[in-house]
């Protein structure tokens, strides 16, 4: 019987060995993976001004999460290649190996982390905004109790809508499908980034005469990471450098201001603190 024990005990020691040999040799793989073919794939998100769209004109992508993965793929010396994903979709295609990487409107939540790995500069970070009729009476998130508030599938807003302030929280595919439920009446509120719904009320002035953001403040400003599958300690140290970079050169700013992202304190403060730590 002992022997038996010691032989099981070693059978599973050696396994689990060879699956920790396996996981580092699946995160080293993933940055050689994207040198070797001299592209990286970013899954991201076209849903709108100022994070990502499609120009009209030229047809081309653009937007701030654009610039990012333009930037990242340069100091990788690599080639970008993005590939679209919505909010239902984004973390199956990134699991699935589809993308490199997500730069996909995903704030930091314990959860995100539970299943995914982040890189821990973050780009940038944002709070939701309730959009609601001018003639509501709505004026603070409290007065959404009980009543239908329209959000994107996996949205990180849901939770603190539900248990914080006991809103009734529809979710759809995306956001645009969001905010057309708000104007056909099926939510009194639509709640996304603030600086994409700002710029939207800002730049279709006709479209959304009768809506505004009245609450005084955001919901939940957290941190916009970019979300890699778990163990990829190889690409995570690569991109934060770069991150860290694009902060501390003054690039993020610049391409927050060329994209008209309302807010850019956070984006201030990390190119003073980055800068001085060079």
């Amino acid at each position: 019987m002992p022997s038996m024990k010691l032989a099981t005990m070693t059978s599973a020691f050696a396994l689990s060995i060879f699956s920790l040999m396996a996981t580092q040799a699946s995160a080293d793989a993933t940055l050689d993976r994207i040198k070797g073919r001299g592209a990286l794939t970013v899954g991201v998100i076209l849903s709108g001004a100022p994070f990502g769209y499609i120009d009209p004109k030229t047809q081309e992508q653009k937007g701030f999460n654009i610039d990012i993965a333009k930037a990242l793929a340069e100091d990788l010396g690599v080639k970008l290649e993005t590939v679209t994903v919505t909010p239902p979709n984004r973390v199956q295609f990134l699991q699935q190996g589809k993308v490199d990487l997500l730069i996909a409107n995903m704030q930091y939540t314990e959860d995100r982390a539970k299943v995914l790995d982040y890189v821990p500069t973050a780009y940038d970070r944002a709070g939701g905004a309730a959009v609601v009729r001018k003639d509501s009476g709505l004026k603070d998130w409290a007065d959404l109790k009980g009543k239908p508030v329209c959000v994107s599938q996996g949205s990180n807003y849901t939770q603190p809508l539900i248990e914080e302030y006991g809103a009734v929280v529809k979710a759809l595919p995306s956001q645009p499908e969001s905010l057309l439920a708000l104007q056909g009446g099926n939510c009194v509120a639509a709640v996304h980034v603030g600086a994409t719904v700002g710029l939207l009320l800002e730049d279709r002035p006709e479209d959304w005469k009768d809506y505004a953001i009245p609450f005084p403040t955001e919901l939940i400003p957290s941190d916009s990471v970019i979300w890699l599958r778990k163990g990829e300690k190889d690409t995570q140290t690569a991109l934060d450098n770069s991150v860290k970079k694009l902060h501390a050169s003054g690039k993020l700013l610049e391409f927050a201001k060329s994209n008209r992202l309302l807010n850019t304190k956070f984006l201030e403060e990390q190119q003073k603190a980055l800068s001085a730590s060079k």
